[in-house]
């Protein structure tokens, strides 16, 4: 196992755990998101047990990241955040289970084990918050609008249609401002508009992104970023 967190004495702290536990060997410790992904990949440990809130790369980057690079590691999120939208995209990088800080040591160790083993862990309110998610999904039954799009192009095309800027976006998503412009720029492009007005007309015609509901101006906002995308796609 691999275990990252910033904060040493509690990094030790959970290495210091493990050695009790003969089934746990810890591999290698990171102390930020760059050293994790590097780390992951010269060790290749089973499991990761992944903070958040890290320096250089955040912790749902490095997920993903490690994910991406090698679809068998199982990475376990261990974090104080507790918010739906951390949660989420946590899921959404490739996380396989989620506790939170205030978790017993003993809860700690039962989760690495069952990740180890490809099962999917969820600390105690974080499992009823996926629950209630995957049921609503289930219950949708209306066809994915823009097919065209990916699962990404349309979440960024949602909160566009909501009158989220993009520095929002690449907030709540813990994505760069440049990744969110080439997501904008692709989906004006598939989309065939000219601007942001446009786009947001489209969503909302299909019933993606709602300001009205949200107490936001429908006009679309401008957004301070001085590298914003072109109203146009690249050629």
């Amino acid at each position: 196992m691999l275990v990252v967190d910033d904060h040493p004495v509690f990094r030790d702290g959970l290495v210091g755990a493990f050695a009790t536990v003969p089934e746990v060997e810890v591999c290698g410790t990171a102390g930020d998101g760059q050293d994790a992904v590097r780390e992951s990949e010269r060790l290749r440990p089973d499991v990761v047990l992944m903070d958040l809130n890290l320096p250089t790369m955040s912790g749902v980057e490095a997920t993903r990241a490690i994910v991406d690079a090698g679809p068998g590691v199982a990475v376990l999120v261990l974090t104080m955040l507790d918010d739906p939208d951390s949660v989420f995209a946590a899921l959404r990088a490739g996380a396989r289970g989620y506790l939170l800080k205030g978790s017993r040591p003993e809860e700690i160790v039962s989760a690495v084990l069952a990740a180890g083993q490809g099962e999917a862990v969820f600390g105690p309110g974080i499992a009823d918050r996926v629950l209630a998610y995957f049921s609503a999904t289930r219950a949708r039954s209306r066809p994915v609008p823009f097919p065209e799009l990916t699962d990404r192009e349309r979440e960024i095309l949602e909160l566009i249609a909501s009158g989220e800027r993009n520095t929002d976006i690449a907030r709540r998503l813990y994505i760069s401002p440049k990744t969110v412009r080439n997501h904008v720029s692709n989906i004006f492009s598939k989309l065939h508009v000219a601007d942001r007005a446009e786009a947001i007309a489209l969503a909302r015609d299909a019933g993606v992104g709602s300001a009205a509901t949200e107490g936001r101006d429908p006009r679309p906002r401008a957004d301070p970023d001085p590298a914003a995308p072109p109203t146009a796609p690249a050629e």
